[in-house]
């Protein structure tokens, strides 16, 4: 897989849902990534991946 876009993140963050769960998949997504060092958490669509 490649390295994340910015346009793909702006696209994700797009979705319509409550911001409370917006920014709980947005963090638990991009910690993930940290975690496992990969430029995707698995979780494609969703806020932060």
């Amino acid at each position: 897989m490649g390295r994340p876009s910015i346009s793909d993140f702006l696209t994700n963050m797009n979705q319509e849902m409550p911001w409370p769960e917006k920014l709980a998949k947005l963090s638990r997504n991009l910690w993930r990534r940290v975690v496992l060092r990969q430029n995707c958490c698995g979780h494609e669509g969703e806020p932060g991946c």
